[in-house]
């Protein structure tokens, strides 16, 4: 079974320098310890995230590692000028020879957008035009598009993509409305809600993938994130968890907080031991994480666990250590479940959804 890592890029206690040389070590026992893709997410003026230039931190890790495949989950849209996003995803894929995936949005933070003066009400818009022009920069050989808040004509691309005719697409699901969308789209999606949420939308999306696909396609991924620390006894794993979560915890509100609102969105749950209770988290031996994940995908349906393994203030070697017992002793026993998906394919139809 492949398995996908999300992160944050959370601030820790250490020296930024000292943070990211940490965290590019870590990508490092990613792509040793066989982990099929890295996603990072971007934010902005918090601690909550410390790659607010997704290209830059996505460009170092390619360069560290040899088959680790980078994306976005995801790159606000609304902050970024379609035309050079695409010239910088462009840029990304040849570089690493097609080890790009890719989600957009449009931000779940009004604060973020608000800073570099986008209206928030207006951010779906604006990310779906952007959407539509990164989409044609990536696939045509001249950009032409008239929109409300974007319009280009007879703009030449230079720069296209390593893989064809896009880099996979990924699209983050919170309804059934979306889960639809993505699966007309042909999107590989993710969910971050327990598992009988998250199964609701797959069912959605496992339905129409196949009716509009056709009954033999081969399925999507299908993610599933849950935050996982593995240790050699139950005990010294939930100490760390515990320790850690306080701290991301903390970033994820800082900007909720410093305006005086409650987030709206995941996240809410105030220590690791609340995350657990939602079925979001686990922290023990390789057997109990091996329980925890095999009752995950098989209660959502999901077929692609998306693994959060570096947060807070983890160390290097204990983050390291739940890599090395999670790929080795955790994963080999979850490779029956690949027989439900025998033949996944992440190369997205031409469409897109906003």
């Amino acid at each position: 079974m492949e398995v996908g890592i999300f992160d944050h890029l959370d601030r820790g206690t250490v020296p930024l320098d000292e943070f990211y040389e940490t965290r590019l070590k870590l990508m490092e026992a990613y792509d040793r310890h066989g982990v099929h893709a890295y996603y990072v997410a971007e934010h902005h003026s918090t601690p909550l995230g410390l790659a607010p230039a997704p290209s830059v931190f996505l460009s170092a890790i390619i360069q560290r590692t040899k088959r680790l495949r980078v994306g976005t989950m995801v790159y606000v849209l609304p902050l970024h000028h379609p035309l050079r996003i695409a010239e910088e995803i462009a840029m990304l894929d040849q570089m690493s020879r097609g080890r790009v995936e890719l989600g957009f949005g449009r931000g779940s933070v009004s604060m973020e957008l608000n800073y570099y003066g986008v209206d928030a009400a207006k951010a779906r818009d604006i990310h779906q035009e952007s959407q539509d022009v990164v989409m044609l920069a990536m696939t045509e050989k001249v950009v032409n598009y008239a929109g409300k808040y974007h319009n280009f004509s007879d703009v030449p691309v230079e720069i296209d993509t390593f893989q064809k005719p896009h880099p996979p697409l990924w699209y983050g699901v919170h309804s059934l409305e979306s889960a639809e969308k993505a699966a007309r789209a042909g999107m590989n999606i993710v969910c971050n809600e327990p598992s009988e949420a998250s199964k609701a939308y797959i069912d959605v999306f496992r339905r129409v993938w196949r009716e509009v696909h056709g009954p033999d396609a081969p399925m999507a991924r299908i993610g599933i994130t849950q935050t996982v620390v593995v240790g050699d006894t139950d005990e010294a794993a939930l100490a760390s968890a515990r320790r850690a979560y306080l701290i991301w915890h903390e970033s994820f509100h800082y900007l909720w907080k410093r305006h005086g609102k409650t987030a709206p969105i995941s996240g809410g749950e105030h220590d690791f031991d609340s995350l657990c209770k939602r079925g979001k988290g686990v922290a023990g031996s390789p057997e109990k994480v091996s329980a925890f994940m095999r009752k995950r995908l098989l209660d959502s349906g999901a077929n692609y666990p998306i693994v959060r393994f570096g947060f807070g203030d983890l160390t290097l070697a204990e983050s390291v250590r739940s890599v090395e017992l999670f790929m080795g002793k955790v994963v080999p026993g979850l490779a029956d479940l690949d027989a439900r998906d025998a033949a996944i394919s992440a190369m997205p139809r031409r469409a897109a959804v906003g």
